[in-house]
């Protein structure tokens, strides 16, 4: 009898342990809804909204990929909220993908694009063409040759080609501030009230809070976008790097949250066509934003845990800060502290 409590001991101890060197990735707090928008899509009357290759369509391309990571995000962590701007090849107006991840709360967005580069326009100049004039009138007219260039102008594809991942520019920062105060509950996390007192969005403490946001958002967004970059490297494919933008790329200034778009490759270039539209080349560009998505969950819990050691972290509730200024002077004094140590 005590041997068979022994054994059922030891079969218990050894599962607990098991249990408690378990894979934790579903336990992540990180992030709990995730937005994937899927760049462009069919419109009504049946045509193409994006770029265009030789035999292909960025809409196509960008709903391919971004339902591959969907499939990936779940499977890897099926605790986060996955909302599709576009869960369909049917096209949605960018107010309404913006609208969908502010209303949704998303705590990041991801935007999956195609890139595309206009023709190279070539000049060659071709043999001169002798060309006969007449000048003058009666007697004195007489005739004139002359030889003029001849030349030929035609285009070839652009051979552009890698990927790229743009944030929004943070010298429209602004225009982000004016996203998070039209979008207030973003902002109302769970011990929000204990960090920030109860603050009327229309305060100028709320808008400095905004601002304080604005920054936190466009650096988890860097960060992320270098992560998605250095994914791309390691499987060998070409980056052309992060970059900041604030044209063309609307969805990433209305959205009240970390944002970015990548840009998978060039349509435009035959050769990463082909890899854009190859089931390999679309799942390993999945593959590689949900490694990069892993790393920045990792980082975020790292930030997390920093600012719960750190005794400088807001113990007090901001309305001690009386206006913007002093909140914000607050705010810098505690950044600066922390980036001393």
């Amino acid at each position: 009898m005590l041997k068979k409590i022994a054994l059922l001991l030891c079969v218990v101890f050894t599962a607990a342990l098991l249990f408690s060197f378990a894979p934790t990735r579903n336990r992540q707090k990180a992030l709990r809804t995730v937005i994937i928008d899927a760049g462009h899509g069919i419109m009504p009357n049946g045509g193409y909204n994006g770029a265009r290759g030789s035999f292909s369509y960025e809409d196509e391309i960008c709903y391919e990929v971004s339902k591959k990571l969907v499939a990936l995000v779940k499977r890897e962590f099926p605790e986060i909220k996955i909302i599709e701007t576009r869960p369909t090849k049917a096209i949605t107006s960018l107010k309404e993908r913006a609208d969908i991840a502010n209303q949704n709360k998303g705590d990041l967005f991801i935007s999956i694009h195609v890139n595309a580069a206009p023709p190279v326009q070539h000049k060659e100049r071709l043999a001169d063409k002798i060309v006969t004039s007449y000048v003058g009138k009666g007697k004195k007219r007489r005739k004139v040759t002359k030889s003029v260039p001849q030349y030929r102008y035609y285009s070839t594809p652009n051979p552009a080609k890698g990927t790229e991942t743009y944030i929004w520019g943070s010298h429209k920062n602004e225009d982000k501030e004016v996203a998070l105060r039209e979008n207030a509950p973003m902002l109302a996390e769970e011990n929000y009230k204990e960090k920030y007192g109860d603050i009327d969005p229309n305060s100028p403490e709320f808008i400095a809070l905004s601002l304080l946001k604005t920054k936190q958002f466009f650096k988890r967004s860097a960060t992320l976008a270098g992560f998605v970059e250095d994914e791309f490297v390691a499987v060998g494919r070409t980056s052309r790097g992060q970059a900041q933008r604030s044209v063309g790329i609307w969805v990433l200034q209305a959205t009240a949250m970390p944002s970015i778009l990548v840009e998978t490759g060039y349509i435009t270039n035959r050769s990463e066509e082909d890899y854009l539209n190859s089931e390999s080349g679309q799942e390993e560009i999945a593959q590689c934003v949900n490694k990069a998505l892993k790393q920045y969950i990792t980082w975020i819990e790292k930030q997390q845990q920093m600012n719960k050691g750190n005794a400088l972290q807001f113990s007090t509730p901001a309305p001690a800060a009386k206006d913007a200024y002093s909140f914000l002077e607050m705010v810098d004094h505690h950044e600066h502290t922390r980036a001393a140590r």
